[in-house]
């Protein structure tokens, strides 16, 4: 069986975002990054059933500038087998369509039984490149999957819909799943590990002139609007103030 993940070096959320002098991308100065918290789902999903399989290979792909090897890295840590980085330092600039593209012309003739994405990034949030890099393998997708079971070369998923509901879908290899949090639970990466994955391939490839069909003109801070009010004092009080300001500030009370 062969395995691809594919992974997303993104800033740490807890960062201090500043945006970059022309207001189309975020400033990088001061920034940590670490794997996308949904690509690390997918990434133990991948290595998982590796070791359920016994004979799978797991290929681990990231498009990104020359940092985003230390993603990849982590993944090759984990327990996937080899990489592809698409070294990429306008990756900011490549919208889904654009980075899907160049996933898939660099594994199409891999042949991969079964594809783990994120459900989406953190910095961009779009949830698109693995729904595209299906269509461009010709491949069904399964999103937002919270249980995999692998039997009898058959897959069953858990995904999760709108309003609580789940839904069990059962799918044949090849196919694109795409992950949300709470699938599995991510390993740490060994000691013993990090220096073994020190020695894994990692293919550094050049990214592709591919079309873009969204494009970034102006990003802004969002909006500043009113402070919040806090009461304080006994329940009376507190009722007392409520009503007063919604008669006051809103259309509830008249």
């Amino acid at each position: 069986m062969k395995i691809l993940v594919c992974v997303k070096q993104v800033p740490d959320m807890e960062s201090k975002f500043k945006l970059d002098k022309n207001n189309k991308w975020f400033s990088e100065e001061d920034l940590a990054f670490r794997m996308n918290e949904y690509d690390e789902y997918a990434v133990e999903q991948a290595v998982q059933l590796k070791e359920q399989t016994g004979d799978a290979e797991v290929v681990v792909v990231s498009l990104g500038p020359e940092r985003a090897k230390e993603a990849v890295k982590k993944a090759l840590a984990m327990g996937c087998d080899r990489a592809v980085h698409i070294k990429d330092g306008d990756y900011y600039k490549k919208d889904s369509y654009s980075v899907a593209k160049n996933i898939y012309e660099y594994v199409k003739d891999e042949n991969f039984d079964i594809a783990f994405t994120g459900l989406q990034s953190q910095d961009r949030g779009s949830a698109q490149v693995g729904v595209l890099l299906a269509e461009f393998l010709d491949y069904p997708c399964i999103t937002t999957i919270i249980e995999f079971e692998y039997k009898d070369s058959e897959i069953q998923v858990k995904r999760e819909l709108e309003g609580g509901e789940k839904a069990v879908v059962k799918v044949k290899p090849p196919v694109v799943l795409t992950c949300q949090l709470g699938l599995n639970t991510p390993r740490y990466p060994t000691l013993p590990n990090i220096m073994k994955a020190k020695k894994k391939e990692i293919k550094a490839v050049e990214p592709l002139d591919t079309e873009n069909l969204l494009t970034f003109t102006d990003i802004d801070y969002p909006e500043k609007k009113g402070a919040a009010e806090i009461l304080e004092g006994d329940v009376n009080e507190l009722v007392e103030k409520t009503l007063d300001i919604l008669k006051q500030k809103t259309s509830v009370l008249k």
